[in-house]
């Protein structure tokens, strides 16, 4: 709402300039977003699982390759590498920061092994030093999914930075959301952005002469004016979404219902949650703020009943969808994305929370508990 009359103006510019589908405003929008994450090309396209696609198509990902990333995430993730052809191995994920637990990931590379692609899951970035020291050990090439991730850090250093490439979501719900899909891989790598320029637009280059076979995976311009007027904010909303994760994890611990990572794996809660971990050397976005708890499915019928938002971020790990059975894993397979999809609630977070609010979330969840 503060930014209505900026956005209005936004809209009626392309409506204007007749510039519907790339052109100008993209090219801005690519630019800034670039310089945002610290590298030097952005290329954008028309969602967060099109920049997934399109980067693996820029490396000829094929059939019998493997890409390793973790079962705990986005359906896009895995439905993307599979769509090309490929072998999603799966690594199982940290309890405490919902992503891939790099201790066990050089387990998983095989010879057909090609990349590694860490998520960084609701807004906190994978231990990407250790990732990029096994990529450069096995010539394996390093894809962030960063769509929950834009203006994450890690030791000062911005997510899509670290690897090879980078893909970004702009849908409406992520911090920097646009008014529908859109989605930018980001690299510093020229010949790859070359290549995902021409793949994004039907393998085109000059018009009607194609020397690939690529999709359309354009981004709009409406969506590029959109972001434009948001992305100046970014970093204001982070922080106010920092503010409130400080507020709640304050609140809770005064409740007395927090419990530590080892109880949760102990399988010992005992009638408590685990709240979100910030891990050393991480700036933390929180995209979402995901608790474990007890009873979870009663605990999110009772801040229902009472008119408090949540959500689950996911409700089944990746290797137990029914699409993905043919890959041959079984329950019980990855225990720690298992218990995250059985146990975690994600509770409101957005920067216009009010104090109230966050108090009046704390309340309802301590009456249950109670």
């Amino acid at each position: 709402q503060a930014l209505k009359p900026e956005l209005d103006a936004a809209v009626a510019r392309v409506a204007e300039s007749q510039y519907f589908i790339l052109g100008p405003e993209v090219a801005c929008f690519e630019s800034g977003v670039a310089t945002y994450c610290g590298v030097e090309h952005g290329i954008g396209v028309s969602s967060g699982t099109d920049a997934l696609i399109v980067a693996m198509m820029a490396l000829d990902i094929k059939p019998g390759d493997e890409v390793i990333t973790s079962p705990y995430t986005f359906f896009g993730t895995v439905g993307s590498i599979v769509r090309l052809g490929a072998t999603p191995v799966f690594v199982d994920i940290e309890p405490n920061s919902f992503n891939i637990d790099v201790s066990k990931i050089e387990a998983a590379i095989t010879p057909r092994t090609r990349v590694i692609a860490p998520v960084h899951l609701f807004g906190q970035m994978a231990a990407m030093e250790p990732i990029m020291e096994l990529a450069k050990k096995h010539n394996l090439v390093v894809i962030e999914d960063a769509a929950q991730a834009i203006g994450s850090r890690q030791k000062d250093q911005p997510a899509c930075s670290f690897g090879d490439l980078g893909c970004l979501s702009f849908f409406p719900t992520k911090n920097l959301g646009g008014f529908g899909d859109g989605g930018m891989v980001v690299t510093s790598h020229e010949a790859h952005a070359n290549r995902m320029q021409q793949l994004r637009n039907h393998g085109m280059e000059p018009k009607y002469f194609h020397s690939h076979v690529g999709g359309n995976f354009r981004l709009d311009a409406l969506q590029a004016a959109i972001l434009n007027v948001k992305l100046p904010h970014l970093n204001t909303w982070h922080e106010q979404r920092r503010t409130n994760a400080a507020l709640y994890n304050k609140l809770f611990e005064a409740t007395g219902l927090t419990r530590s990572v080892e109880a949760l794996e102990a399988g010992a809660l005992n009638g408590g949650i685990l709240l979100p971990t910030e891990l050393p050397d991480n700036y933390h976005i929180y995209n979402q703020f995901v608790i474990y708890a007890e009873n979870r499915d009663a605990l999110i019928a009772h801040l229902r009943a009472h008119n408090v938002g949540c959500e689950i971020y996911y409700p089944l790990s990746l290797h137990e969808q029914d699409c993905f059975k043919n890959l041959g894993y079984k329950k019980g397979d990855f225990p720690n994305a298992e218990r995250a999809a059985s146990m975690s609630v994600a509770l409101p977070i957005f920067p216009d929370l009010t104090t109230e609010m966050i108090h009046r979330v704390v309340d309802v969840i301590a009456d249950f508990f109670r």
